[in-house]
């Protein structure tokens, strides 16, 4: 069957996350949390803030940080910056199957509000929520902002990019 549109759960419904309990919940498919150079202190530090509330699906989530991550790194290599995705996907999304195709038309009128099998996992953003950080020396910043930005064009809400520490060193810069 193929996969539904991403807008079918953008609104936020009641969290449903006790995965011991469900049988059958998929894995969230974010591989990584943290990358760059871990273990340096930078700083400034950028941040994507989500500015409504929306459930973000996991692979929407994946796919920003790729193409965050893969920005970054081109841009200031790979030991100037630290990245960091601060958002876990608890919440299991359901769908209830039906039947679609040829011949489906006497079926597809199916169950009202269903209660539906696990599908996928996202994340229920409320307005401020922290996403991503990104932290850089001060000279990385305009490379930082962008890869924040590419990032923010892959999630389904909009957001904004907020400059969390070193401020003050970006005087002429902001």
């Amino acid at each position: 069957m193929a996969r539904k549109p991403a807008r079918m759960w953008r609104r936020i419904e009641r969290p449903y996350t006790r995965v011991e309990y469900i049988d059958g919940a998929p894995g969230p498919r974010i591989r990584m949390f943290d990358m760059g150079n871990t273990s340096a202190d930078f700083p400034v530090m950028l941040t994507l803030v989500a500015t409504e509330a929306v459930q973000i699906r996991d692979n929407a989530l994946e796919s920003a940080r790729v193409m965050a991550n893969k920005y970054i790194a081109k841009m200031v290599g790979s030991t100037n910056y630290k990245f960091k995705v601060r958002v876990y996907p608890h919440h299991v999304l359901r769908e209830h199957k039906m039947a679609v195709g040829a011949g489906a038309d006497r079926v597809s009128q199916g169950m009202r509000r269903a209660f539906g099998k696990p599908v996928g996992r996202a994340v229920q953003a409320k307005p401020g929520m922290k996403l991503m950080s990104v932290w850089v020396k001060p000279e990385h910043y305009e490379h930082a902002k962008e890869c924040l930005r590419r990032a923010a064009m892959k999630l389904p809400t909009p957001t904004r990019i907020i400059i969390e520490k070193g401020s003050e060193l970006l005087k002429g810069k902001v």
